[in-house]
């Protein structure tokens, strides 16, 4: 669509809005509303969470008589069918809003075109396409599921300058800074999911909570471990439900029915997969996580589990957070193992980006 400095400036606002929702909203997207009239804001909203209002919806509320004749800025198309709330295409239409602005189409095939769709038939202007990489980026995770219907997977890895995890005796903390270490907890908070490996497990004990947290809502803790070797002291199970989110252990089909029990008591759910080769099958898995609305997931290791991911293809990005630290060592693991590739069939990173945390440097990019 034709750029327009007050558009853009009304979307920007819309998008900032939306951006208040991420890690909220699951497993819906985070979208922001913006309703303006003869160039001024006279309402706006941002979905807070699943079954609550959505944007368009609470900005129009919030507008009331003022909506008539006035235009509406919304970072995701209107949706049109009733879901937990009833559509907010018929409340844009009712509202009495003559010009509806969209960053993006729906990728939910339910409503996908015919939210704008509606909204033009009913004679309101109604255009798309408006920084609409902005606002995609905002909602990866939700598009990835509605398109492919599988979770959209962060690796998360945190290694020293000469890119190990650990040292040769398996030691890993601190390898980065605190400030480091507070934004991987706010990553957490962004994802549905947190996930590691049974070695990583072992060796680091980690609760995998978000201590930042300030609306009780924790990440569903993913542990894959092909033989159940979880031990039962391990302090996943130390918080329950109600403070650290549920615990599920992705097994293999040949795990020991005597070890699913013991996990079981403990509070895990425990499922158990098909097997690729000796390790449970990421993609059988991946599909088991999606059917549990689990849109998003972070990875934090190990090595092994990583490289699976990335040999798999199922990994969609990746965050390195990278300490100034030497460790050296033969024997020290690395923040991606497996067999590894020929230079000439290295993976390149896309849309990479850099910054300082603290003194540790954060590289992101995607897979």
């Amino acid at each position: 669509m034709k750029r327009d400095f007050q558009d853009e400036k009304f979307m920007s606002l819309a998008i900032g809005l939306a951006k208040k929702g991420i890690g909220k909203t699951h497993p819906n997207p985070a979208v922001g509303a913006v309703i303006t009239k003869a160039g001024k804001v006279i309402s706006s909203a941002y979905h807070r969470k699943a079954g609550a209002m959505h944007a368009e919806a609470m900005a129009l509320q919030k507008a009331g008589r003022l909506a008539r004749g006035a235009t509406l800025y919304g970072t995701l198309e209107a949706c049109s069918h009733y879901g937990k709330t009833p559509p907010c295409a018929d409340a844009i239409i009712k509202s009495g809003i003559k010009r509806a602005v969209f960053s993006m189409k729906d990728p939910n095939p339910v409503n996908s075109g015919r939210g704008i769709e509606r909204l033009k038939k009913a004679g309101i202007k109604t255009e798309c396409g408006l920084l609409e990489k902005e606002s995609s980026e905002l909602n990866r995770p939700f598009i990835k599921y509605m398109r492919a219907r599988l979770p959209y997977v962060t690796l998360k890895m945190a290694q020293s300058i000469d890119g190990k995890i650990a040292d040769p005796n398996g030691r890993s903390k601190w390898i980065t800074s605190e400030r480091s270490r507070q934004l991987a907890h706010k990553m957490r908070s962004q994802n549905d999911a947190v996930m590691i490996g049974v070695n990583t497990l072992i060796k680091d004990d980690p609760l995998l909570t978000d201590r930042t947290s300030k609306n009780g809502r924790q990440p569903v803790r993913v542990i894959v471990d092909t033989r159940l070797r979880t031990p039962s002291e391990s302090r996943v199970f130390s918080n329950g439900d109600a403070a650290g989110g549920k615990v599920l252990i992705a097994g293999g089909r040949s795990a020991s029915p005597e070890k699913k029990a013991l996990l079981e008591k403990n509070g895990a759910q425990v499922i158990l997969l098909p097997e690729n080769g000796r390790h449970v099958d990421l993609k059988a898995l991946m599909k088991h996580l999606a059917g549990m609305n689990i849109t998003s997931i972070l990875c934090e290791g190990g090595g092994e589990l990583c490289a699976s991911l990335l040999q798999e293809r199922l990994a969609d990005e990746a965050l390195f957070f990278i300490s100034p630290r030497i460790i050296g060592g033969r024997t020290s693991p690395t923040s991606c193992g497996g067999a590894g590739n020929d230079i000439k069939k290295s993976l390149n990173l896309r849309d990479v980006s850099v910054r300082r945390v603290g003194e540790d440097i954060l590289v992101r990019g995607l897979i």
